[in-house]
């Protein structure tokens, strides 16, 4: 389970309403240009004709726009935008913020939904424009090149990986297969020591093929495919008591 996080509800308590208001990109671009606690602009609330009017005014330090092209030099953001309301419809909303401590507060709750659009003008249309040229702009160019190029690339050394597999290979090659009987002795020596063995763990003891001992693995023993001892083999009730042909000739000598 995660960890609980304490909300600040201050808002709440306080009864706050606040707007959700969706603005342009260009007009989020410009905002972070401000100086840290400079003003970006005024917002104007006002009633007309029994409904709510409000208009955004950009901070006039702000409308101009990082030039492109020489000819864009001139373009200018929309100063005004009014704003479009909109009811919340039913929804409950509210706002959070998070402080650099990683404090959640309750902001208030949203009273009113809006959207912040600009005046049409022939600048913003002239905006638009470029904004429309600039995300048509392929991410990336084919260039001709003036002269072939003659560097030689070598190839990477060879990966850590591949050395493994391929010393694992070799090892694994010169292995050669014993006596079934003599597998088994060793086999039943080393699971009276432990209980659990990974295939890898096996190979290193026996000094057999993997595919031989899982071969012979898969008659006396079982396969953990989960639970604690997952990937592990471990011998079958029946073998777990069991002697080598050695140990027997010394108790019947005996």
């Amino acid at each position: 389970m995660s960890d609980k996080t304490e909300i600040d509800l201050t808002g709440v308590k306080q009864s706050k309403g606040v707007w959700l208001v969706k603005v342009p990109k260009y007009l989020s671009q410009q905002w972070d240009k401000a100086a840290e606690k400079g003003e970006v602009g005024k917002i104007t609330i006002g009633k007309k004709q029994g409904k709510t009017e409000a208009c955004f005014s950009l901070n006039e330090e702000l409308t101009a726009l990082d030039a492109v092209e020489e000819n864009d030099a001139s373009l200018q953001v929309p100063k005004d935008h009014p704003f479009t309301v909109h009811t919340v419809g039913g929804q409950t909303l509210a706002v959070f913020s998070q402080s650099d401590t990683d404090e959640i507060s309750l902001e208030g709750m949203v009273v009113h939904r809006a959207e912040c659009r600009p005046v049409v003008t022939d600048n913003y249309m002239k905006l638009k424009k470029l904004q429309i040229k600039e995300s048509i702009k392929p991410q990336r160019l084919s260039q001709q090149l003036e002269r072939a190029i003659t560097t030689v690339f070598k190839p990477v050394a060879n990966h850590d990986f591949n050395v493994e597999y391929e010393k694992k290979k070799k090892s694994e090659g010169k292995m050669v297969r014993a006596e079934r009987q003599l597998v088994l002795d060793m086999l039943f020596s080393a699971f009276e020591k432990h209980q659990y063995y990974n295939i890898k763990a096996l190979v290193d003891i026996t000094k057999q093929p993997v595919t031989y001992l899982k071969e012979i693995m898969r008659e006396i023993g079982t396969y953990n495919s989960k639970g604690a001892h997952k990937s592990t083999w471990e011998l079958k009730p029946e073998y777990r008591h069991y002697q080598s042909a050695e140990e027997e000739e010394e108790m019947q000598t005996a």
